[in-house]
């Protein structure tokens, strides 16, 4: 599997896409610090844009390396290699070559332009962990979804729909049914709906982080009260770990069970 894993990842980083999204978020970057002149509006500007940017480009990468390799894949299954090793070592090379890139295209500028002296690298650290860690589960959940389905057509516009889905219709949703029961308590349906949507939570981390939730008012105060605690960061981030075991474990179960 490292084998599988470190030629992946190389396969990956020298690409020019890669390059180009390495590239992309360091101008983007680079522009937000050159606008504001302050690095806290700049984590937050950004923070918009990557927490939809990065699951949807995660998501359709590891969709369309997939289907590319399936001539490599069948090669490599003909020889003594076991299943679990080969998909593993493709997935977590696709994930961590991307995760490399978000965190180069984001840090350099920010050091750059002197972060270390603006006493903000938590925060900016946190901003590139919960991109990392966004782009762990959709690339799992994409990687998933094309395993599942031969069908290159069906299995891209599976992927494209959970990103949809998790970035735009659940929140949807999520609103609707805040304005249907509008007239009840509606603190612990607000933390169960963000909890279960992995977007969500990676923006509330970041929010609480940048100490700026009082600026969504009352559901502000709830989600400061909840994940403020030790309890309440805790399942935050064993519930984003889930948003990323329960996918591999799915690869794992498919690659060992689909006939190829």
């Amino acid at each position: 599997m490292k084998e599988i894993l470190k030629y992946t990842m190389y396969d990956v980083v020298r690409s020019k896409w890669a390059i180009a999204y390495t590239v992309f978020f360091a101008l983007l970057t680079t522009t937000f610090l050159l606008l504001s002149r302050d690095i806290n509006s700049s984590i937050i500007s950004l923070m918009s844009i990557t927490l939809v940017l990065v699951p949807l480009i995660s998501t359709i990468f590891s969709v369309i390396y997939y289907y590319n390799s399936r001539d490599y894949i069948n090669l490599l299954l003909a020889q003594p290699v076991a299943r679990k090793s080969l998909f593993l070592g493709q997935y977590f090379g696709i994930a961590s070559a991307l995760a490399v890139c978000i965190a180069f295209g984001l840090l350099v500028p920010f050091f750059i332009f002197n972060l270390a002296g603006s006493g903000l690298i938590k925060s900016t650290l946190t901003l590139v962990g919960v991109n990392i860690m966004l782009t762990y589960i959709f690339s799992a959940i994409a990687f998933f979804i094309a395993l599942k389905n031969e069908d290159k057509v069906r299995g891209f516009g599976l992927a494209i729909f959970s990103w949809l889905f998790f970035s735009v219709i659940y929140d949807g949703i999520f609103i609707f049914l805040l304005a249907i029961f509008r007239e009840y308590p509606l603190e612990n349906m607000a933390l169960a709906g963000s909890i279960f949507n992995p977007i969500n939570l990676s923006r509330i981390l970041m929010l609480m982080q940048l100490d700026i939730a009082a600026l969504l008012g009352l559901t502000g105060a709830v989600f400061t009260r909840f994940f403020g605690q030790s309890f309440g960061w805790i399942l935050a981030m064993t519930m984003l770990l889930l948003w990323f075991v329960i996918p591999l474990l799915g690869i794992v179960r498919r690659s060992m069970t689909r006939d190829f």
